[in-house]
């Protein structure tokens, strides 16, 4: 009875965990977190808390879709402390940009350092932001320095692949770019 009490509590703390996840780039903070799943449980000694099967969040300008979501909350990672592994068949994980872009990342895991701001896609792994598409085995982004990595694997022919979309020029009214 007391380990189902506990577990009770597991889950409200975790939503705290994640408020200060979207404190960038464009505050979030004070906003709700909707945590939707069709199965969540917390594993109280290593601060966990795992959501399972059709798993949502929506927070801010951040929406992540997976098939199971682990929230890692240690002291080691940082501030923020969090280390969000989503897995999937895909895994998705969405943001809205300050210039009103979305950057959408999507693979068979997608881990985010909050305190980084730091996404390691494994696995099919695919980033979108701009038009512009990049495909590869694993890909990592740090979004606040916009730097992209990546790397095909090992064991296949097939490369990266990126798709860039030209950005029309756009003239003055005396035709002037």
């Amino acid at each position: 009875m007391t380990n189902n009490l506990a577990k009770l509590f597991v889950i409200p703390s975790l939503l705290l965990a994640f408020s200060s996840v979207a404190a960038e780039p464009s505050s979030t903070s004070g906003t709700p977190i909707s945590i939707s799943s069709d199965r969540q449980e917390g594993q109280l000694k290593e601060n966990v808390g795992i959501f399972e099967k059709n798993v949502e969040i929506i927070h801010g300008n951040r929406r992540i879709n997976a098939d199971r979501l682990e929230v890692h909350k240690r002291d080691d990672l940082g501030d923020n402390k969090q280390l969000l592994i989503a897995t999937g068949n895909p895994a998705y994980f969405e943001e809205k940009q300050l210039d009103g872009t979305i950057m959408s990342a999507s693979a068979d895991e997608v881990r985010y350092d909050v305190a980084k701001r730091l996404l390691t896609l494994v696995g099919n792994a695919q980033v979108t932001q701009a038009g512009q598409k990049i495909n590869a085995k694993s890909i990592t982004y740090d979004m606040d320095q916009q730097l992209i990595s990546a790397e095909k694997d090992e064991n296949s022919s097939d490369r990266v692949h990126t798709i860039l979309v030209p950005i029309d020029n756009k003239k003055d009214e005396k035709g002037q770019p």
